[in-house]
């Protein structure tokens, strides 16, 4: 669960039981938004998602970026070993995406919330104590540096799967 205070904690049990119940599943929760949400937010959103959707043939991510998740131990500690992605903000989508990759199955419990509150380009569930409020980013500035990210992502992503030409193929 993320630690920003926007997913109900009420549910962590049944997600537990439900990752018990399926050892060879990841549980996704699927978020919840009212009006308050930025739209900015629920088109990146859309985007990620149908990105993680297309890289797993649509096995059934539902949402690649709600933080309310369980992850078999195992195979998360083995793909985030043989992978240099996965340290930051990527870690959500690609932790799904290479877990679908492993054969796990995505399991959906719906409603794990997301709650907003407007302050300072931001959105939290609670209000952050005065250093961490000063070392926000500007909004527009982190949106930029996402959609870099994503670009740059696909590239390398696409290039990486073609096949190198050889001399003959170039002319």
């Amino acid at each position: 669960m993320d630690a920003d205070g926007q997913h109900p904690a009420a549910r962590i049990p049944e997600f537990m039981a439900m990752s018990r119940a399926h050892p060879r599943a990841v549980i996704f929760g699927l978020p919840v938004f009212d009006a308050s949400a930025p739209a900015i937010r629920l088109h990146g959103r859309k985007l990620s998602n149908g990105l993680a959707n297309l890289e797993t043939l649509w096995a059934g991510v539902g949402d690649s970026l709600c933080g309310f998740r369980v992850y078999p131990v195992a195979p998360l500690r083995d793909i985030m070993e043989r992978s240099r992605w996965m340290r930051h903000f990527d870690f959500d989508p690609e932790a799904a995406v290479r877990l679908c990759w492993r054969g796990l199955t995505p399991i959906q419990s719906g409603g794990a919330g997301e709650v907003f509150q407007r302050r300072g380009g931001r959105c939290f569930a609670f209000q952050l104590p005065a250093r961490q409020r000063a070392a926000d980013v500007d909004e527009s500035a982190a949106a930029a540096g996402i959609r870099g990210a994503v670009a740059v992502v696909a590239w390398t992503r696409i290039s990486k799967s073609q096949p190198p030409m050889n001399a003959d193929e170039r002319r």
